[in-house]
């Protein structure tokens, strides 16, 4: 069966990005930049593969969901498919259809539409953003992968919105990038 990974990068205090859903103060450091680029070169943009040096993305993850707010800022630029490389699915009740045969737009229920997901072949699911699908996908998460990034920024668009329900979770590693970067993986 596939996993659900959640793999962002957040604050000390837990923010995904800023209250207008910007997240440009967290910075791309080479070092950190470097071990993620090895280890998880699936979750770039594919605009930044050559760049990057990203020949072909190979990894784990097939397929990335993603929020509406997470999503448009490719839509802005003009960029229909943010990570071609992928199968994506965008959950929003406000978009119309893709047009782009890369992407889908999902209206119905995020939890539902995971648990026939992960029934399907492929690799695993990469929920890439945003806090509310993450709240909404709590229960289907069955792995949590979190860059943190040194930095507090007090506000803003949290890890998970989703109300008091603890769960505990297993480390599987706890990896120093440098530039004071943190990656944390987790399982259920």
């Amino acid at each position: 069966m596939r996993k659900l990974v959640y793999y962002v990068a957040a604050t000390v205090d837990g923010f995904i990005a800023a209250p207008d859903g910007s997240y440009d103060f967290f910075d791309l450091h080479p070092d950190p930049a470097g071990h993620l680029v090895t280890k998880w070169p699936q979750t770039f943009p594919t605009f930044a593969h050559a760049q990057l040096g990203i020949d072909r993305p190979q990894g784990r993850f097939d397929t990335v969901l993603m929020g509406r707010a997470t999503y448009e800022p490719a839509l802005r630029v003009g960029v229909t498919s943010p990570y071609a490389h992928l199968k994506q699915y965008v959950f929003a009740r406000s978009l119309p259809p893709s047009d782009d045969p890369a992407v889908e737009i999902v209206s119905g229920d995020p939890a539902a539409f995971v648990r026939d997901l992960k029934e399907r072949p492929g690799g695993d699911l990469w929920l890439c953003g945003g806090g509310h699908l993450a709240g909404q996908l709590l229960s289907e998460v069955d792995e949590w992968v979190i860059k943190v990034n040194p930095v507090v920024a007090g506000s803003g668009i949290p890890l998970l919105d989703h109300s008091f329900a603890p769960q505990h979770l297993t480390l599987l590693a706890a990896t120093p990038t440098g530039a004071g970067v943190v990656v944390l993986h987790y399982t259920r």
